[in-house]
């Protein structure tokens, strides 16, 4: 069935890039103005998932900004799209682990989590060895977790409604191919990074602990891929997410 399309205007798509360029700005000088918390390993949980955020909004404001307005008009033939047409498949598989990993590690953290020496719950681990008892903090226990998961969430539905956007909007594949990477590519980092940094916080008060024999080295090299893993794929996320007509071009 025929029907009418518009003509992009490329004014708007060039500024694209720069949108989502800001919104990482945002996000760094967010972390860099404001503290969370005098314990710096609090602002390293928190400050994570709010750069993450910022670049899925940016990701967001981009394709509304970037949006192509109705224009002359030609006639064009109506074909299905599916969202699964857009995505890069390797990168979204990727994060969806990592994020059902995140997940996990916060579920154990929560579980496992105690009051800390003020008696605040949900932000230390204690555990007694033979030479006595120890509490560690901070531990991504409930107090860390939900903000976190909170983020996770919100990200995620943010991720959801800009790759339905993306494919519906008007323009070419290539185009739905750039918005759709770059919304992955935001949703990467909004997972990766808080994975970073809960893995890394977790891993520091497990070597801390004076007791464990195996299960300590395994829960220490667990969370140290993790965390390399999860540094690596943020940092590729990001490049995604600021520049994902590269990654198009190298990939169609």
């Amino acid at each position: 069935m025929p029907v009418a399309v518009g003509r992009g205007n490329t004014w708007r798509e060039r500024l694209e890039t720069p949108v989502r360029w800001v919104g990482a700005a945002v996000g760094l000088a967010v972390n860099k103005l404001v503290s969370y918390s005098p314990e710096p390993d609090v602002d390293l949980l928190y400050g994570f998932a709010v750069f993450g955020l910022c670049v899925m909004a940016s990701a967001f404001v981009a394709d509304v900004v970037a949006r192509q307005r109705p224009g002359p008009l030609r006639v064009a033939r109506v074909t299905s799209r599916r969202i699964q047409n857009y995505v890069p498949r390797g990168l979204t598989a990727a994060v969806a682990v990592q994020a059902t990993v995140l997940v996990i590690l916060l579920v154990i953290a929560a579980a496992t989590a105690s009051p800390d020496a003020a008696g605040r719950s949900g932000r230390a681990l204690s555990i007694t060895c033979p030479a006595g008892a120890q509490l560690l903090s901070p531990w991504p226990g409930p107090y860390y977790a939900w903000p976190i998961l909170g983020g996770l969430a919100f990200g995620t539905v943010a991720c959801a409604l800009l790759l339905r956007r993306v494919t519906a909007r008007s323009g070419s594949d290539e185009q739905r191919r750039t918005g759709a990477r770059a919304a992955i590519g935001s949703w990467g980092v909004l997972v990766c990074a808080p994975l970073f940094g809960v893995s890394l916080t977790m891993g520091v008060v497990v070597l801390s602990l004076s007791c464990g024999g195996e299960m300590k080295s395994v829960a220490l090299w667990g969370l140290a891929i993790t965390a390399l893993i999860s540094a690596l794929t943020a940092g590729h996320c990001l490049c995604v997410s600021l520049l994902p007509q590269v990654y198009v071009r190298k990939q169609p």
